[in-house]
């Protein structure tokens, strides 16, 4: 019997899933190719994830679904977000299991300082933000035991970011970066290893449910800082990074439906961006990856 189901065989949700494995736990990875780490306890579907159906069938048995789908373009959640989730609030209704959901600092907005803590309300002004804030209202308003796990931008092995989209290639060809964000602004990132974690945890804790919590995260740096311990941990020269001009990306965003997403955003790249999670490593015990030893994991 399936005893765990998981939405997504990215970053987040491969390594919940290898996770639970290696405390012996059945789980069942849905995702539309049938992709997801291999493993004799593992189950891999493809399947629909957004099919209210096909989902609650697949989840039969389950103690817990951990949501960690997200679309890889910001131009397609307001597409293909609010279908996912009403598909997994649906399935952990229907078979009594705890929803636990893969969430960001978006629902926030700009806060004055940067300083989120999991106190801070909800006062996203951008339609993305404004979509994460209505996904979890959603959820809480739905009458099962939920939690939303909340982490700021992802670094580690598998880790869709900074590293892989913008360091590594630099490094690759010893070349310049550009980055769309000031170099010397304090930021806090996410081990994701530490975000499998924090949802395996607080999924499974009852004190968890109906709030959300921040993944216990390494000390916000900068991302000139970021960039230089990646080219030591990869034994290379520091790469030039040149910082593009704000209005770059905003003008872009007249004509270019992807810069218009990402400019919207562009606030937790300007100003220090500080994700406090003192509670949730209060409550659970959680600490962070050494970042560090994150870095070498990835370069690795």
């Amino acid at each position: 019997m399936v005893e765990h189901v998981v939405i997504g065989a990215g970053s987040i949700g491969s390594n919940v899933a290898r996770l639970l494995v290696e405390r012996g736990h059945n789980v069942r990875i849905i995702t539309r190719s049938g992709s997801g780490p291999e493993h004799p306890l593992i189950d891999r579907v493809a399947a629909d994830a957004s099919d209210p159906s096909s989902l609650t069938e697949l989840s039969r048995g389950a103690q817990a679904i951990y949501h960690c789908a997200n679309p890889p373009s910001y131009t397609e959640w307001e597409r293909l977000l609010p279908p996912l989730q009403a598909a997994a609030i649906a399935a952990a209704k229907a078979n009594d299991a705890v929803l636990a959901l893969t969430g960001s600092m978006y629902a926030y907005g700009p806060q004055p300082g940067g300083l989120m803590t999991e106190r801070t309300p909800m006062a996203a002004t951008g339609h993305k933000g404004r979509l994460r804030k209505r996904m979890w209202e959603q959820a809480l308003a739905a009458g099962i035991r939920t939690v939303e796990v909340r982490g700021s931008d992802y670094i580690g092995r598998g880790a869709n970011g900074i590293y892989s989209l913008l360091v590594e290639p630099a490094l690759t060809k010893g070349k310049a970066a550009w980055i769309t964000g000031h170099l010397d602004m304090p930021h806090t990132f996410t081990v994701n290893t530490d975000m499998a974690q924090a949802l395996v945890t607080l999924a499974s804790e009852e004190r968890a449910w109906g709030r959300a919590w921040h993944v216990p995260s390494p000390p916000a740096i900068t991302i000139r800082e970021l960039a230089g311990r990646y080219a030591t941990a990869a034994g290379r020269p520091p790469i030039k990074l040149i910082q593009l001009p704000r209005f770059v990306m905003r003008a872009a965003g007249l004509v270019v439906p992807i810069a218009r997403e990402m400019a919207e955003m562009d606030y937790q790249w300007y100003a220090p961006f500080h994700m406090d999670a003192t509670e949730t490593a209060g409550t659970f015990g959680l600490t962070p990856t050494d970042l560090d030893t994150a870095v070498r994991d990835e370069v690795s």
